[in-house]
C-alpha cells in the first residue's frame, strides 16, 4: 500500500467518526470562553499582552491530547489495528501515517485555538495593545500549531503503548493536571523540577505564562529550547511507541 493510500485510510478512521469533530469544537470553546473571562476580569490595558491571550492554551492542548490517545488507543478495542496489520504486515508505515494524520489535525486545532484566543482578547479589550507586531507576537498565537502537533503525537504514542483507553487517559490527565502542579510543591528543588516538565515547557513557547510571574521563576531556557525540549520528548514516546507496537501482536 502506498503512502498517499496510507495516510488516505488514517484521515477517513479519524475524521468519519463525531470524536475528533466534538474535541475540535470543545478545545476551541473552551479556549474562547476561558480568554474572555481572564480578559473581562483584567484591569488594566497594560496588563494585557499577545502572550497572555494564550493563557488558555494548555486546556485545548489537553483535549487534544485525549483526542490523540483515543485515536490509537480505541483500534484495538474496535480490532481496526488488527485489520490494519494484516494489510500492512511491516506496521511502522501505517503508524507513522496515523501519526501524521493526527498530528496535522492537532496542529489545525492549534491554529485556531490561537487566533481565536488572540480574537476574542482583542475584541473584549479593544483598547490593549495587542497586535502581531513582532515575531514573538507571531510565535505566540501561530506558534500553538507547533505545540498542538507534537501533542497529538505525544498522545498517538501514548495510546499505542498503553492500548486501553482508560489507562492512557487515566495517565495522561494525572499527568497533566495533577502531577505537574504537584511537583512544584516540593520543598527546596520544586521549582527547578517544575521548569522542566513537558506541559509547562510546552507552554513557555508563546512566552513566559502567569505561573513564571507569580511564582518569580526564571526559566533555563528560551521559547525555541522550550519548543525543542517539548518536542524531544514528544518524538520519544512516539518512537518508543512505534518500536514496541512493532513486535508486539495486536
Amino acid at each position: 500500500m502506498s503512502t498517499a493510500n496510507l495516510i488516505r485510510a488514517e484521515r477517513i478512521k479519524l475524521l468519519s467518526t463525531r470524536a475528533p469533530w466534538w474535541c475540535a469544537a470543545i478545545a476551541v470553546v473552551l479556549a474562547i470562553g476561558y480568554t474572555a473571562l481572564f480578559f473581562g476580569l483584567v484591569p488594566l490595558e497594560g496588563q494585557a499582552t499577545v502572550a497572555s491571550t494564550q493563557t488558555a492554551s494548555n486546556l485545548g492542548r489537553t483535549v487534544v491530547l485525549v483526542l490523540a490517545i483515543l485515536a490509537a488507543a480505541t483500534e484495538f478495542n474496535w480490532g481496526t489495528m488488527k485489520l490494519t496489520f494484516q494489510a500492512v504486515p511491516s506496521r511502522v508505515p501505517a503508524l507513522v501515517a496515523k501519526g501524521v494524520v493526527v498530528g496535522v489535525f492537532s496542529g489545525l486545532i492549534g491554529l485556531l485555538v490561537g487566533f481565536c484566543s488572540w480574537g476574542i482578547a482583542y475584541l473584549v479589550k479593544p483598547a490593549a495593545d495587542l497586535g502581531l507586531h513582532s515575531g514573538a507576537d507571531w510565535r505566540a498565537v501561530a506558534g500553538q500549531g507547533l505545540t498542538f502537533l507534537l501533542t497529538g503525537l505525544l498522545g498517538v504514542g501514548l495510546g499505542l503503548l498503553f492500548r486501553s483507553p482508560a489507562f492512557a487517559l487515566g495517565f495522561a490527565l494525572a499527568w497533566t493536571q495533577v502531577i505537574e502542579g504537584l511537583v512544584i510543591l516540593i520543598p527546596r528543588v520544586g521549582d527547578d523540577i517544575y521548569q522542566w516538565m513537558p506541559f509547562f515547557a510546552a507552554n513557555q513557547f508563546s512566552g513566559p505564562d502567569l505561573t513564571v510571574s507569580m511564582l518569580k521563576l526564571d526559566p533555563p531556557l528560551g521559547p525555541w529550547g522550550y519548543l525543542a525540549y517539548f518536542g524531544g520528548i514528544c518524538v520519544i514516546v512516539y518512537a518508543i511507541a512505534l518500536m514496541i507496537t512493532h513486535r508486539r501482536d495486536a
